[in-house]
């Protein structure tokens, strides 16, 4: 880990995560979409980590911050707390590195999610519904076993893990003038800020939360991070109650806005994705398409790309919502 000034996460440090990533993720494609272009009035690229290795780019940070790790620390086994994409990329990690995977997840997963943690031979351990929650029992869980913990965001290997996303987006579309990516706890957007700023400072970099969970735009209205009451949306990946205190510093520093969208803009988005790009999203990895759509940027030129965060559904939910009838087209 190399941390640069402020204790921000370096490039360096980035750089050196896509080293060591190599050969176990993906280089998912940047993918123009003549439909969203056409829809804005500028070129659009999506970044699909959709497609990527568990289905998120959560592999990126999870590898990341193991790898990072003694033989010593990773022989205890390893600790997490999730809402399912972190939680199968820690399993993913610890399978690969030797180690074993014990996830704290929501009583409200989406059992899609739980499937593949238990294909992964991960334990699993249902408590509460807030990311807190999860918090607590995880953290338990690992003073009691001695066991590792990965946290899910404020970290900064997992903050350069995900980094390695905005590294490869300038090196696909060197021209890029924004990159729109989902906000939860910050984690996918710090990363990207901050490789995406080091090469191209003049991009503009734009995060989306759901209204119903908007615990970062929040917290910049606030000058420091809040804790939500109370969070809704059907995007279970966006639902921290809480951004965390290191990517709360590195959005100040290096996004430019934070907007909102509507969990049914979050929908229109799903059936849009899956109708005109043919590419399947989670609601979590649809956010920012729904900003576009949605027309809640100020977009005066391109390109812009749009990170895809996830494609993880629950395929029962996925049928509904792509009976859904509204404007996705």
């Amino acid at each position: 880990m190399t941390l640069g000034t402020a204790g921000l996460v370096s490039i360096q440090s980035v750089l050196d995560a896509a080293a060591t990533l190599r050969g176990f993720v993906l280089r998912t494609p940047c993918l123009p979409s003549p439909e969203l272009s056409e829809r804005v009035g500028v070129p659009v690229h999506l970044k699909c980590e959709n497609l990527q290795v568990g289905g998120a780019f959560k592999a990126r940070g999870a590898y990341t911050f193991l790898s990072r790790r003694s033989q010593a620390e990773r022989s205890r086994g390893v600790v997490t707390y999730s809402s399912g994409n972190h939680g199968r990329a820690v399993a993913l990690a610890a399978r690969a590195l030797g180690s074993r995977a014990t996830v704290v997840v929501p009583v409200d997963i989406p059992p899609v999610k739980v499937k593949a943690l238990v294909a992964l031979d991960a334990e699993v351990v249902t408590e509460g519904t807030t990311s807190l929650e999860r918090q607590r029992r995880a953290e338990a869980l690992a003073r009691a076993s001695g066991s590792l913990i990965i946290p899910p965001f404020d970290d900064p290997d997992i903050i350069a893990g995900q980094g390695t996303v905005g590294l490869e987006i300038v090196e696909d579309v060197p021209d890029v003038a924004a990159v729109v990516a989902p906000v939860g706890g910050g984690g996918l957007i710090s990363g990207v800020a901050l490789a995406v700023k080091a090469r191209r400072p003049r991009a503009r970099v734009v995060g989306v939360e759901p209204v119903g969970a908007a615990s970062m735009r929040a917290s910049l209205d606030a000058g420091a991070p809040v804790t939500l009451s109370r969070v809704e949306t059907v995007a279970d990946g966006l639902k921290p109650v809480r951004p965390g205190d290191l990517t709360f510093a590195h959005v100040r520093q290096s996004v430019d806005d934070v907007v909102t969208v509507s969990d049914d803009e979050i929908l229109d988005a799903v059936v849009f994705g899956f109708r005109a790009c043919k590419l399947v999203l989670e609601p979590s990895g649809a956010a920012g398409v729904a900003a576009l759509l949605a027309r809640r940027l100020s977009l005066s030129r391109g390109p812009v790309v749009v990170v895809l965060s996830g494609g993880n559904v629950e395929p029962s939910l996925y049928g509904e919502w792509l009976r859904r009838e509204g404007q996705a087209g």
